[in-house]
């Protein structure tokens, strides 16, 4: 038995509300809308991975989602311009991240990341 996919269910009461932060800032593309859900992806080939934690490290709160993308200073940059709350600033991280988190329209904090 192989795990091919996973995918994070978020609770919202509005799937609309929360669209532009996913597709607009993030970049990624709706692929199913059935109005009561959306499913966001992107065209990159990864592997699933599932995290554990108890803390989110560097006295940070464990975040719901974590994102990495190929240039967390431009979409840092892009989520300050857009009014999104900065939970935590743009920090190198030593285990090997540059990261923020931002809060998404439902509350929910998103740890982005790129790897150094």
């Amino acid at each position: 038995m192989t795990v091919k996919r996973i995918v994070a269910n978020l609770a919202v009461s509005d799937p609309a509300a929360v669209r532009a932060f996913y597709e607009d800032l993030l970049g990624l593309n709706v692929v199913m809308d059935h109005g009561w859900i959306l499913t966001f992806a992107s065209d990159a080939t990864t592997r699933p991975e599932l995290s554990i934690a108890s803390v989110g490290g560097s006295g940070t709160p464990v975040p719901d989602l974590s994102i990495e993308v190929d240039d967390v200073d431009a979409l840092y940059a892009r989520a300050v311009a857009a009014g999104y709350e900065i939970t935590y600033g743009i920090a190198d991280e030593p285990w090997g991240v540059r990261r923020f988190y931002v809060r998404d329209p439902s509350g929910r904090i998103v740890n982005i990341l790129a790897h150094a």
